[in-house]
């Protein structure tokens, strides 16, 4: 399938409350508001292609962008790459389940999201921590180091109450992850998340949300879910 045809399909499958849900996230025109479900057997039938990923990317259309880290090769990427794609990344369902999960599956995905975290920026701080979310729920925990993940567990723990909206809830999402799909540090976790306490975090244009990585991963220990990987990080 091609790009223009490809573009004409996500045209044609738009929803208009679907759009409005995305737009209320954050998402900008161009958007047509196609379900992730209605993009399921595109994918199946084009499985890889990242020369269309990186077409549709490039456009800017919050579907296309999405779609495009579905079929993308996160091996053809180089850092480069990823930084180019995060650059565009101006909303968070970009930025943490676009880019950040399409670099989950690649061989640099640690050193790219160490340098995100490092940036003081939101949204790049925001797809370091979440990438690493993803690792830890899908790779085996001897690929980690336990004492990369204790330190930054600590740094969570000094800097998560100053920082950004979406930062925050990255470092969380972080806290919670750690607690539940890294056994080595889970007890570890559990305590920093109780130290942290709940978070409130502003959202423009709603309710501030509160945020509890403490009851998050008690939930998942009555569910006997600790230990817990995902067989794929991508849909």
């Amino acid at each position: 399938m091609d790009f223009e045809t490809m573009m004409q399909e996500f045209e044609a499958l738009g929803k208009e409350r679907t759009k409005k849900i995305y737009m209320s996230n954050g998402a900008k025109e161009p958007v047509f508001g196609v379900t992730i479900g209605s993009m399921k057997p595109f994918a199946k039938q084009i499985k890889i292609n990242h020369g269309l990923a990186e077409q549709l990317y490039a456009t800017g259309n919050y579907d296309a962008m999405y779609f495009a880290g579905i079929i993308a090769d996160p091996t053809a990427m180089t850092e480069a790459d990823y930084d180019r794609w995060l650059e565009q990344a101006y909303f968070y369902m970009i930025s943490d389940y676009v880019v950040a999960v399409t670099l989950a599956e690649s061989d640099i995905a640690q050193q790219v999201s160490d340098k995100w975290i490092a940036s003081g920026e939101e949204l790049k701080m925001s797809a370091g921590w979440h990438c690493y979310c993803w690792l830890l729920g899908n790779r085996k925990d001897e690929e980690f180091s336990k004492e990369k993940l204790l330190g930054m567990l600590e740094q969570v723990k000094q800097n998560i109450h100053h920082a950004p909206p979406r930062t925050q809830v990255a470092m969380n999402n972080f806290v919670m992850t750690v607690g539940v799909s890294y056994k080595p540090l889970h007890d570890e976790a559990l305590k920093i998340a109780d130290e942290i306490g709940a978070i409130e975090t502003k959202r423009e244009g709603k309710k501030p949300g509160i945020l509890h990585a403490y009851a998050e991963i008690e939930k998942q220990i009555d569910k006997g879910r600790i230990g817990f990987k995902r067989k794929y990080v991508r849909c």
